[in-house]
């Protein structure tokens, strides 16, 4: 029988585990199981047996630990070559016995030390004790190398080389996992799948872990990575417990024969049992695979897989979707709380999503006044209110280690849109002593996070284990004092990977056009969103301030004649919000959507702003 033209044409059924069944038999686990070979064949062959009559086709040697590294606790590192003969030979036998066609997949296991970099054993040492194994096993006559249950991806790939270079067999390469989905070394299974496949191996496995509704979801990460490959799952049965001093293991028979259906309609080639299962367990996934044939257009019982505890594919941020949809976007900032209590900012979230708002965007010590960090409030928002937030990340006080560890950080809590800024400088704050170093301007910062996290690496070059997903926003001065400067900037920006601006606030709706013009008229057509910065004037104070004392902010003489019209606060506030209307009708024609600024906790200004723009 030819593995890899069979596994072409159907799904092969291999066998359960073989410790459990030695353990069950009273050999304890401080035993060699692997000397039982050459001390106790007859144990070992009546399992291989029980395992073909119970439907098997295909076994693996009792040769897991017989490397020169772990037969050394037990003072056998000299007799590895012989363990693993005997190991096939013994199987053979019992092949020829029954008559049946079945597969002998020689077993190698991790070498139980840790290699480089994560350990002192060099990885040709390691490359050796593979093959010094691999060799005895092809040369007994196994079927096959099955390489299993390895949780660190530079191990199995020294084992998939050695047996490349020590013989011609199929390699089936096997991972293990821990419970959130990472080997130990925290590698995904996408990753795992396509390093193994880089190395040589001509199946791709998962085994142990968890039980089959973590293997089937990893599965599926790992054929999405690699759609053409071949692959393997064995499966515990369930996560073991303690039970009277016994090691359990809750997954039954009847289970596994579901699961083994599942497996299949996913892609598995070969399916089987790791820790905890037995030849009950292979005969339910016979019974399952033999009662339902494989037919597109048949009703197929699959046992229902829970989607929430798959591994998704990273989809784009709404924010993302919404202007590469080119709707009309609007964003509201907000600001952190200076205590503890998140409820008047919560609230004030609240209306402002059930308004209309797209997005939260957190600012990030405005005006360099402490506040909560914006990374819980971000969290929190999103939590509670079920909104997409944008963080604000200021380079200001951040060296290089923290800004990585902070992005990382934001990743990790759910946080994808992130807002590029310089930051408001100390010395203008609560802490004027407080330092302002920084290793990157804003655009450094971008290109960081694009050309660098985005792709799976740290500044230095080294992997992060997976790429992040960050959409990155940076600020735009519509109506600067040098526009040479301003668009100069602006393309650098756009070259370090920038995927929309926010701009300082406005108050005439063709400082946009005026800006584009000057960048196109230089660098060609300027194809990122721009969400243009919308303040409401709350008073003829508040208009006289930003427009006399706030750099960068020209407020038309019209507009500030109107609102000092209004002779009280409540006129006021009208007028602001009329003001505002007028200007977001007057930008829909070139800007990708709005960044609202409230003032003063003003947030049923914006409430009737969103209101009145969206309808």
């Amino acid at each position: 029988m030819n593995l890899i033209e069979t596994i072409s044409k159907k799904t092969l059924l291999a066998d359960g585990a073989m410790g459990t069944m030695l353990h069950a038999r009273g050999i304890g686990f401080d035993k060699c199981f692997d000397e039982l070979n050459l001390t106790n064949p007859v144990v070992v062959a009546e399992i291989h047996r029980e395992y073909i009559e119970a439907g098997a086709q295909l076994i693996i040697t009792n040769t897991f630990s017989a490397n020169r590294f772990k037969l050394s606790k037990h003072g056998l590192q000299d007799d590895a070559a012989e363990i693993n003969r005997a190991g096939v030979e013994l199987a053979r036998r019992v092949v020829s016995a029954s008559y049946k066609d079945v597969l002998i997949a020689g077993d190698v296991g991790p070498l139980g030390v840790r290699i480089a970099p994560y350990g002192r054993v060099k990885l040709e040492e390691a490359r050796e004790a593979f093959a010094e194994q691999i060799r005895a096993l092809a040369e007994a006559g196994a079927d096959l190398i099955v390489i299993e249950t390895m949780s660190d991806l530079y191990e199995i790939q020294e084992a998939i080389k050695a047996a490349k270079k020590s013989c011609s067999l199929p390699v089936v390469a096997s991972v293990t996992y821990t419970r959130d989905d990472r080997t130990l070394l925290g590698d995904a299974p996408a990753k795992v799948a396509r390093g193994l496949v880089e190395a040589g191996t001509d199946v791709i496995g998962v085994n142990c872990s968890g039980g089959p509704s973590q293997l089937l979801r990893i599965l599926k990460q790992m054929r999405g990575a690699v759609p053409n490959g071949k692959f393997w799952v064995k499966p515990n049965a369930g996560w073991p417990e303690q039970v009277g001093g016994r090691i359990m293991y809750p997954a039954d028979a009847e289970y596994f024969g579901d699961y083994a259906l599942s497996f299949r309609a996913a892609g598995a080639n070969i399916v089987g049992g790791c820790c905890g299962t037995t030849p009950l367990h292979i005969a339910a996934m016979k019974k399952a695979l033999e009662s339902t044939r494989v037919d597109t257009n048949a009703d197929v019982m699959i046992f229902p897989v829970d989607e929430d505890s798959v591994e998704p594919v990273e989809q784009p941020t709404q924010l993302a979707q919404k202007l590469a949809d080119g709707k009309f976007t609007i964003c509201v900032e907000m600001n952190p709380p200076r205590g503890l209590s998140t409820h008047k900012l919560l609230a004030g979230a609240s209306l402002l999503y059930d308004s209309g708002a797209d997005v939260i965007n957190v600012a990030d010590s405005p005006m360099a006044r402490m506040r909560m960090s914006a990374w819980a409030v971000c969290d929190v928002v999103q939590r509670k209110i079920g909104v997409e937030t944008t963080l604000h990340f200021p380079t200001r006080g951040r060296n290089l280690l923290r800004v990585q560890g902070d992005l990382l950080a934001a990743h990790a809590i759910g946080l994808r849109n992130v807002f590029v800024v310089m930051g408001d400088p100390t010395s203008i704050g609560d802490y004027p002593e407080a330092t302002d170093n920084y290793d990157l301007v804003p655009s450094g910062l971008i290109k960081l996070i694009k050309q660098g996290f985005n792709m799976g690496m740290d500044h230095s070059g080294t992997s992060i284990g997976q790429p992040t997903s960050f959409f990155v926003g940076a600020a735009l001065n519509l109506c600067p004092q040098d526009m040479d400067t301003e668009v100069k900037n602006l393309h650098r920006k756009i070259k370090a990977g920038t995927d929309f601006f926010l701009t300082q606030p406005i108050y005439r709706a063709d400082d946009g056009p005026k800006l584009i013009k000057a960048y196109e008229a230089k660098y060609g057509k300027l194809n990122k969103p721009i969400l243009a910065g919308i303040l409401p004037l709350v008073s003829a104070k508040h208009a006289n301030f930003l427009h006399h004392e706030v750099p960068g902010v020209f407020i038309p003489e019209e507009a500030r004649k109107r609102i000092e019209s209004a002779d009280d606060a409540e006129r006021s506030s009208k007028v602001g919000v009329e003001i505002a209307i007028e200007l977001i009708e007057g930008i829909k024609s070139w800007a990708g959507g709005i960044y609202v600024m409230p003032q003063f906790h003003r947030y049923d200004m914006i409430s009737e702003i969103i209101v009145a723009v969206k309808e």
